[in-house]
C-alpha cells in the first residue's frame, strides 16, 4: 500500500500539477490511514480488502481522537481521491468510498480587519530601513491584491508590470492570473525596489522579496512572524496571519459592492461557492449594524 501511496503522490505532482505542499498533505493523510490499517504485527492488508466498513471505522477513530471536523473532512477527501485513482489505474475494481457521505463542515466566517486596523498595520513598518520598506511592500501587496502568501513568495521581478500596475500570479495547480495593484501598494513596492539590491549580499536572484541573507524569503512562517510584530505595534488584538489580509481584501471589496465573480477571479478560486463566504461576512456585518441602530431590532 505504501508503494501505491507513493505512486499517487507522484501522480498528483506530475499529472495534476499539485504543489509540493499539497502533495505532502495528501501523503500525511494517507499515511495516517495506513497506520490505522496495520495489524498487531505491523502488516498492511491487501488494498482490495479495504472496504466501506473499514473506512467507516477509521472515520470513527478520527472522531474518538477528537480531531477537528475540518481535519476529518480533509482526511476523507484524501482517501476518496486515492481510491478513485486506484480504480482508474485498475488496481481495484470497486471504489469503497463511493457510498460514503462526508460530514458537513461547520461554516466559520473568516477573520478580517476593519479599515482603521488595516491602515494601522500598513503604517507599522519602519520605512527608514530596507527591511521596513520590504515589509511595508509585502503588507501592501497582500492587502491590495488578495494573493496567497505562497504566491507572493514566488514572485519574480518580471511578474510586476509597473507601467500598468498589474501583477502576474502563479496560483494553485500552476494556474496564472492577473491582478491589479492599487496606488499605495504600487508606491510602496517601488520604494522597496529602489533599494532591493542592498539586500542581495552578492547573490543573484530574480526574486522580488529577499531575506536578510540575500535570497528568496523561504516560507510563510517568516512573514507570519513579521505580521505578528506589526500587529502588536499597531495595537491589533485579533490573532491575524498573512491569510487575514487575503480575507480583508475580499471582505472590503464585497462590502463596497464588488461583483462576486470578479472577486473570485482575483482570489483564484475555482468555485464561486468558495468566494460566497464573503457575502455571509457582509450579511453578518449588516445584521450587527441593524441590531445596533434600529429601535425595533
Amino acid at each position: 500500500m505504501q508503494n501505491l501511496i507513493q505512486q499517487f503522490v507522484i501522480y498528483l505532482k506530475a499529472e495534476r500539477n499539485y504543489s509540493q505542499h499539497t502533495a505532502d498533505s495528501y501523503r500525511r493523510d494517507l499515511s495516517d490511514f495506513a497506520n490505522f490499517l496495520k495489524d498487531d504485527d505491523g502488516m498492511l492488508p491487501n488494498i482490495e480488502d479495504v472496504d466501506y466498513l473499514i473506512i467507516r471505522s477509521y472515520l470513527a477513530d478520527l472522531q474518538q481522537r477528537q480531531l477537528a471536523r475540518a481535519t476529518v473532512i480533509r482526511r476523507l477527501s484524501s482517501i476518496r481521491s486515492f481510491f478513485k485513482y486506484l480504480c482508474r489505474r485498475g488496481y481495484i475494481g470497486i471504489d469503497p468510498t463511493s457510498s460514503l457521505s462526508s460530514p458537513k463542515a461547520s461554516r466559520k466566517l473568516p477573520e478580517f480587519l476593519e479599515i482603521s486596523e488595516i491602515e494601522a498595520l500598513l503604517s507599522a513598518p519602519d520605512q527608514s530601513t530596507i527591511v521596513g520598506l520590504r515589509d511595508r511592500a509585502i503588507l501592501e501587496l497582500l492587502y491590495s491584491t488578495g494573493m496567497r502568501v505562497s504566491e507572493l513568495l514566488t514572485l519574480d521581478l518580471p511578474d510586476i508590470d509597473r507601467i500598468n500596475a498589474i501583477v502576474k500570479v502563479r496560483g494553485k495547480g500552476k494556474k496564472e492570473r492577473i491582478i491589479p495593484i492599487g496606488g499605495p501598494a504600487m508606491s510602496a513596492l517601488s520604494e522597496y525596489l529602489k533599494r532591493r539590491d542592498e539586500m542581495l549580499n552578492g547573490e543573484s536572484t530574480q526574486a522580488i522579496f529577499l531575506s536578510e541573507r540575500g535570497n528568496r524569503i523561504p516560507d510563510a512562517k517568516s512573514i507570519r512572524r513579521r505580521i505578528d510584530v506589526y500587529a502588536k505595534l499597531a495595537g491589533i488584538k485579533k490573532n491575524i496571519s498573512p491569510h487575514t489580509l487575503r480575507h480583508t481584501f475580499a471582505t472590503h471589496l464585497v462590502n463596497a459592492g464588488a461583483d462576486l465573480r470578479t472577486v473570485q477571479e482575483m482570489l483564484g478560486h475555482t468555485n464561486l461557492t468558495t468566494t460566497q463566504i464573503y457575502t455571509h461576512v457582509n450579511a453578518d456585518r449588516l445584521k450587527k449594524v441593524y441590531e445596533k441602530a434600529h429601535p425595533r431590532a
